[in-house]
């Protein structure tokens, strides 16, 4: 059995949908015996994780699957190891590094619940 990276996308759309595009990316580990046992098992996750509520102004909220847009196969579980990398432009350089710092912030001070429990 392989391990994989997958990021599976889904659309939300709030009411009509009369707002600017939102879009989840999630990136999950999905285990399979080739490359298109893991895609199809992380396209089953997305299909199955597809939901429809309403928020708190009573407005229907649609979480769409969309696809699964990458897919890496992981060789080595070593500590350090680069699972995915993405390079983003801004126009305000220091905002979006004020905004990592709070992010790095709340994770290190916040209690567990926050952080993923693998056991």
């Amino acid at each position: 059995m392989n391990w994989y990276l997958a990021k599976i996308v889904f659309q939300i759309v709030c009411g009509e949908g009369l707002h600017t595009p939102q879009f989840d990316e999630q990136l999950r580990l999905v285990s399979g015996r080739s490359k298109e046992e893991a895609f199809l098992r992380a396209q089953e996750m997305g299909k199955r994780e597809e939901d429809t509520f309403y928020n708190r102004k009573e407005q229907l909220v649609q979480w769409q699957f969309i696809n699964v847009s990458e897919l890496y196969r992981l060789s080595d579980l070593i500590d350090g190891a680069e699972l995915y990398s993405r390079i983003e432009e801004k126009e305000n350089a220091d905002a979006y590094i004020y905004s990592i710092n709070q992010k790095a912030k709340n994770l290190f001070y916040t209690q567990t619940p926050q952080l993923l429990k693998l056991a």
